[in-house]
């Protein structure tokens, strides 16, 4: 038998395209009955293994995944309905881009509960929020602080995070698409026309005064002609 735990996290390698794909079929631990991952991308093998290890009643999980894992669909798309509609996931938090050694795409965990007391899902949107680095961006204790207090109240923040419930996200097919639940769109400032067009006069004047200028040097010069 597989050993079970109260607590699972992990950082897996995006995307494995060699992760045993022959032999998940006739699995003797039944870790895919949910389904078979594609031969190329592993993402799913690694989430359904570590959910197969938690404790029934206790067991929790934190699983780093590429974004590709939120809404790919066929057998993915599959197995990730099946999670939602037995009630495990918890939560999904975006994080920024570059904030991992090896490759610089944004990342998301995914947070997985044996018990959990709604059928509701948690969006986090943190990708925005970062102490920026040359090469790396980081996570300040403030950024993780956020997103830890923000998992604890499961309350809807205004383009920062929603409570998802069941039914919305069977309207959305199973995609789980951070943007499909958290909107971020920032409205853009109105343009006060009559205020550009004062500017832009006034510009034009003091370009009429420089060009005045720059003639009586170049007469005075001997450049008239």
């Amino acid at each position: 038998d597989l050993m079970l735990f109260d607590i699972v996290t992990a950082n897996p390698p995006f995307s494995l395209d060699k992760w045993g794909h022959d032999d998940a079929e006739n699995d003797k631990f039944s870790r895919f009955r949910r389904g078979v991952p594609p031969k190329t991308k592993g993402d799913y093998a690694f989430i359904l293994h570590m959910i197969e290890t938690l404790k029934p009643g206790s067991g929790r999980m934190g699983v780093v995944v590429p974004h590709g894992v939120l809404f790919r669909g066929s057998k993915e798309g599959k197995i990730r309905q099946q999670l939602i509609d037995e009630n495990l996931l918890d939560a999904v938090i975006g994080l920024p881009e570059k904030l991992f050694y090896g490759t610089g795409i944004p990342a998301a965990i995914l947070v997985f509960k044996k018990s959990k007391s709604d059928e509701n899902v948690l969006f986090i949107d943190a990708s925005r929020e970062f102490k920026s680095g040359k090469n790396q961006n980081q996570l300040s204790d403030d950024n993780i602080q956020k997103i830890v207090d923000t998992y604890r109240s499961r309350e809807t923040v205004d383009k920062y995070s929603y409570l998802a419930t069941l039914e919305e996200i069977q309207e959305n097919d199973y995609n789980l698409n951070i943007p499909r639940y958290v909107d971020t769109f920032e409205e853009e400032e109105e343009i006060d026309l009559m205020a550009v067009r004062v500017e832009r006069q006034k510009l034009k004047a003091e370009l009429d005064e420089l060009e005045s200028q720059m003639e009586k040097y170049l007469e005075e010069l001997g450049y008239d002609a």
